[in-house]
């Protein structure tokens, strides 16, 4: 296992088994590896469970880019009527289980996909994933979009990675991912975006 050096805070993060969640296990998403592969190969990185994310998130990088959230099980996802997320404004964060179930897509492991940063948010992806985790953590946090993946029983095992976008604006790569996605989906947004 590769261990990186965590560039900011200099201290070496040495993610567990189940923290990479990488598997070799029958019940693996139909299509992770593929789509993980394909990720890696468009320059993601990271590849580590909500949970460690809440235990480090100084392991993403301080810059703006674009993050997905996979899932990595082959079992019919588990959903609560309540789940984690915090009530941001008051607003009730949890929806019917007939909705998740209607927004769910099968054979993909691809649930979300969000953005930081760009011309009108000095946001990065650390920020971003930190509101996310805090949101997750019940907190009332404004990171509405996604809220969905706080009702799935195995959230905290879900699997996030990132990219550094430079030279593009975030927003254009997000929609252009989210529109990909639909293309191959008959027009389904991944489980958790709730726009386009």
């Amino acid at each position: 296992m590769k261990i990186d050096k965590n560039f900011f805070t200099g201290k070496i993060f040495k993610p567990t088994q189940k923290q990479l969640h990488i598997s070799d296990r029958n019940e693996c998403a139909k299509g992770y590896l593929e789509e993980r592969r394909y990720l890696e190969e468009s320059g993601f990185e990271g590849f580590v469970t909500i949970e460690a994310l809440m235990h480090n998130i100084n392991i993403v990088p301080a810059c703006r880019g674009v993050y997905v959230v996979m899932r990595n099980s082959g079992v019919a996802p588990e959903f609560f009527k309540v789940g984690t997320g915090g009530f941001f404004k008051g607003k009730n964060p949890n929806v019917s289980i007939d909705i998740l179930k209607s927004n769910w897509v099968d054979d993909t492991s691809v649930l979300y996909i969000g953005k930081a940063g760009g011309t009108e948010s000095s946001a990065t992806l650390r920020k971003r994933l930190e509101q996310y985790m805090r949101f997750g953590n019940g907190e009332a946090i404004g990171h509405w979009g996604g809220r969905y993946i706080w009702q799935l029983a195995d959230a905290n095992e879900l699997v996030v990675c990132w990219k550094e976008i430079l030279d593009e604006e975030p927003l254009n790569v997000e929609s252009s991912m989210i529109n990909k996605f639909k293309e191959k989906h008959g027009l389904k947004r991944p489980f958790a975006n709730l726009r386009d």
